[in-house]
């Protein structure tokens, strides 16, 4: 498998992760109420913790920038620019890695900042496939 391929698992498998640790920090799953609330079909929902809300935004986040990332990946595999485009994966999949932990923590702007470095991985990876 290809270095770029690798990285679509990996932030596949990241991106499992986070949709899981949301759900179970939005519903507060360590609590007999909260663990109810994820076995059922989630029609009434507590209210979510601030930190519950921030992991539930850090997930739908998570699948939106997955939703932008493959089909980068796949078109520059297909087409054999896997290494042309390796560089923007990478700082992509890293700005991810760090984005999730701020965001939960709630740093503000540095949030921000982390989004915006990984959305330029993104960018040179749509440029070095349009070049």
């Amino acid at each position: 498998m290809t270095p770029l391929l690798t990285l679509v698992v990996y932030m596949t498998m990241y991106t499992f992760l986070v949709i899981m640790l949301g759900a179970f920090l939005r519903n507060r799953e360590w609590t007999p109420e909260g663990l109810k609330a994820g076995f059922s079909n989630r029609d009434e929902l507590a209210e979510a913790t601030p930190l519950g809300g921030r992991a539930e935004r850090a997930a739908t986040n998570s699948i939106e920038a997955m939703l932008l990332f493959v089909p980068l990946a796949l078109v520059a595999h297909i087409a054999g620019l896997g290494a042309e485009t390796l560089f923007g994966a990478q700082v992509f999949f890293w700005a991810r890695l760090a984005y999730v932990p701020i965001y939960l923590i709630g740093i503000l702007y540095l949030r921000s900042l982390v989004w915006g470095v990984g959305v330029f991985g993104l960018v040179s990876m749509a440029v070095a496939l349009l070049s």
